[in-house]
């Protein structure tokens, strides 16, 4: 009889033990050991339930056999503590399952569906789930959590020291490129004036400082130059200093560029038109000046722009705003451009919320030497709000947002672990700052930890229902 019919002939009787009232029965992991005890003292006397060889070996009867050599198969009380291993082996013991598990003996069995139900010994609920067992040290008055170590294992808790970390916070926003209104020349007339003649500027032309734009004739302005040539033209000082420094001033206040006025000093003579020259560096925005057109008082017949600083107007979200500070570093990156970084800082920050976009402008000043900037242009900017000190930070998956309070679960050891209420600070690289409620190189849960604070819960509901039930 081979190995496998025999261990079929094993478990029949063993089948049959128990439907004759034979209890207890417990089997080792693998093919070490099989005990088996009586659930009676009487049943002692009961007639052998199998019988194996003589010599140990794996090898089997329901009825009496004997060996090869004649010797006669070996009966198998109830009672008996047998090996199915080799002779070699040792037996081993197995103490029942609810006598220890690790160090700690079970108290009590709580209801599975968290009823305020106790039980002293193993039961069932009325949907036949057993009832779990709760070890000692599990209910600490603390509002800690005692779980087991395959607990702990099966559900992948991690645990990480909170330590000091310099946390970096970027904030990322869509902003577009202005004109720096500081930068910004219009050329007009403050008299009725005619367009003699325009030089060949035209819009988005760049022009430089006390290049010539166009020539103007102005009746009012002419009359102001023979003023102030009749006077320095005369040899009394005192005339010079009495009458001269008013008559130039009468051609300032027409707003001739100062270079037409050096050049009336050193000709004595007034011209019949006099150039108008570009006010500063920078681009032609817009040329409405004609040759032979009438010029009438706050026409505007020029206007020049300095790009080479230019602003950039961010959006940041409300949420953000108590964040950003003025002199704070930004980056930007022109979508035209976006292997480029353009370097800046905060200059303004407009108190104003838009009701629509529930969002605030902030002005960036950007240095745009190679005028690669445009206005209108699209970026996008990176805010640098973090602290360069370090503060003591934990990992963002640590935290038990309730929305009213943060909390975390302290890992205590010996798999103990409690909740704490933590208060927050700056966030950034998925970190948090902890102002309050721990201290450097305390371990926190950084995973599972929705599940164990849920088991915590769940203990502090059944332990306030006992207490109330056990109220008179």
């Amino acid at each position: 009889m081979n190995r496998a019919i025999l261990m079929s002939l094993v478990v029949a009787a063993l089948a049959a033990a128990v439907g004759a009232g034979f209890t207890g029965g417990r089997v080792l992991h693998g093919t070490s050991v099989m005990s088996f005890t009586t659930a009676a003292a009487s049943e002692t006397t009961t007639a052998p339930i199998y019988y194996r060889d003589p010599d140990g070996k794996p090898f089997y009867s329901l009825t009496p056999k004997r060996a090869e050599d004649g010797r006669a198969y070996r009966p198998v009380p109830p009672a008996a503590d047998v090996s199915f291993d080799d002779p070699a082996h040792e037996k081993t013991k197995v103490e029942p399952p609810d006598a220890k598990v690790g160090k700690h003996k079970i108290k009590y069995y709580r209801n599975p569906m968290g009823m305020p139900d106790r039980s002293p010994t193993p039961k069932k609920d009325s949907m036949g789930m057993d009832y779990i067992p709760v070890y000692e040290g599990e209910d600490a008055a603390d509002g800690s959590v005692k779980l087991s170590p395959g607990k702990i294992q099966r559900t992948g808790v991690q645990s990480e020291r909170a330590a000091p970390r310099v946390i970096r916070t970027l904030i990322r926003a869509p902003g577009t490129i202005q004109l720096d209104e500081r930068r910004i020349s219009v050329i007009s007339m403050r008299t009725e004036s005619w367009v003699q003649k325009v030089m060949n500027v035209t819009t988005g032309s760049a022009v430089k400082k006390g290049q010539p734009l166009m020539e103007i004739y102005s009746s009012a302005i002419s009359s102001a130059a023979a003023d102030y040539i009749s006077t320095i033209n005369l040899s009394i000082p005192a005339s010079m200093e009495r009458y001269g420094r008013g008559s130039r001033q009468r051609l300032m206040n027409l707003d001739v560029p100062d270079a037409a006025i050096v050049a009336m000093e050193k000709s004595r003579m007034v011209p019949i038109a006099i150039e108008w020259s570009a006010p500063r560096d920078g681009i032609v925005l817009e040329r409405n000046a004609i040759e032979g057109m009438r010029a009438q008082p706050g026409d505007v017949l020029f206007r020049v722009a300095d790009t080479s600083l230019v602003w950039a107007m961010v959006d940041i979200a409300e949420r953000d705003l108590g964040a950003v500070r003025v002199g704070q570093r930004v980056i930007a990156k022109a979508r035209s451009f976006p292997e480029r970084a353009f370097s800046g800082k905060i200059s303004v920050i407009y108190p104003q919320v838009n009701r629509e976009t529930r969002t605030a402008r902030v002005r960036v000043e950007l240095s745009n030497p190679d005028l690669a900037l445009l206005p209108d242009m699209y970026v996008d900017a990176e805010i640098d709000t973090g602290n360069p000190a370090p503060v003591l930070a934990i990992p963002e998956s640590a935290v038990l947002d309730t929305g009213a309070r943060q909390s975390v679960l302290v890992d205590k050891g010996e798999g103990r672990f409690e909740p704490r209420e933590v208060k927050l600070g700056q966030r950034g690289n998925g970190y948090v700052e902890v102002r309050e409620g721990l201290h450097d190189g305390e371990p926190v849960v950084v995973s599972a930890n929705f599940l164990i604070d849920a088991e915590s819960n769940m203990k502090a509901a059944l332990k306030g229902f006992s207490e109330a039930g056990s109220q008179p």
